[in-house]
């Protein structure tokens, strides 16, 4: 599972938490020596029973359609004929709109003392409280920091109080505020630097890429509605049609790795064929759900090409 990868050093933001591109380099070349790369398709063929895996198989995945993967990543999965696997969320790419999430990953690179961040979210939910039925301060941040195995307590409170605990509409409001305090940059010009536009997805799809679905707007979809399932779903396929994928052979990635059985069934009724999560493991297909694998992340990978074989090797 990748996210951003990109020359982190002379970027415009170091401070990403993303994978250089000389080490993603050197994680293919150590990948091509120890794991056997596989395709979408080969996935879905040998959950159907109808071929069977290479030992050590590797499938790589990309989310959030960054402008990283057409520009770094798809030469060079091109050069080795390997298949990726990319997932983008249709709104950046038809709105220019900035997700969330992404905005609050460039507050906080661009923001050494993440206390600043958190004063400001401390006033608005003072400013806010009534309007929106909030709680006090204290109650969200003792319920929500808790640091995990990459960020901080005070990064993932962040994360966490802008990304799903706050009603949607008090989220666009702090979050654009804080884009604006700390970034000073129009969304939707910041938008056409982050993501790929959809030729450049179009170009990587006629070049054997797998486009996947990850919901429109890609918001938590274990917190949404049927409904609104359904129309993540929907507006996603209509793009994957827009662009000329095979519908025969979707599959998706829940953004955020979020989701609950009323997922699972629209997913089947869809036809959907594999459904990727966050979940930290190897994805074995004779014991896991076809819409429940797990990814190792980046990080779980040596990034170096003659590193000593990595403890998923033995698990896999």
């Amino acid at each position: 599972m990748y996210h951003y990868v990109r020359n982190l050093v002379h970027s415009r933001y170091p401070e990403i938490k993303g994978l250089d591109i000389s080490l993603f380099k050197e994680q293919i070349a150590y990948l091509k020596k120890h794991y056997n790369f596989i395709t979408v398709e080969w996935l879905i063929n040998s959950i159907e029973g109808n071929s069977e895996l290479p030992p050590k198989a590797v499938l790589l995945t990309f989310d959030d359609a960054y402008i990283d993967h057409f520009n770094y990543v798809f030469p060079i999965l091109n050069a080795h004929s390997i298949q990726g696997a990319f997932y983008p969320p249709v709104k950046t790419i038809k709105e220019h709109s900035v997700l969330d999430v992404n905005k609050i990953h460039y507050i906080l690179a661009s923001v050494d003392d993440k206390k600043k961040i958190i004063s400001e979210i401390k006033v608005a939910i003072q400013k806010y409280r009534e309007e929106f039925n909030l709680h006090d301060f204290d109650y969200y941040y003792k319920k929500l920091g808790n640091a995990n195995r990459f960020d901080s307590e005070e990064v993932i409170f962040i994360k966490r109080l802008l990304q799903v605990e706050l009603d949607e509409n008090l989220r666009n409001i702090i979050n654009s505020y804080l884009f604006e305090k700390f970034i000073g940059m129009e969304e939707s010009s910041f938008s056409r630097e982050l993501y790929m536009d959809i030729e450049q997805i179009k170009c990587m799809n006629r070049n054997g890429m797998h486009i996947g679905v990850h919901g429109y707007d890609h918001f938590w979809l274990g917190s949404l509605s049927r409904d609104k399932q359904k129309y993540e779903i929907e507006k996603s396929l209509e793009f994957l049609k827009e662009i000329d994928c095979d519908l025969n052979k979707w599959t998706m990635c829940y953004p955020y790795g979020n989701y609950n059985e009323t997922t699972i069934d629209l997913l089947s009724e869809y036809n959907c064929k594999l459904a990727f999560t966050t979940e930290v493991n190897v994805a074995d297909i004779k014991i896991k759900h076809r819409f429940t694998l797990p990814r190792l992340d980046t990080n779980d990978i040596p990034k170096e090409k003659n590193s000593e074989v990595n403890e998923w090797y033995y698990k896999s």
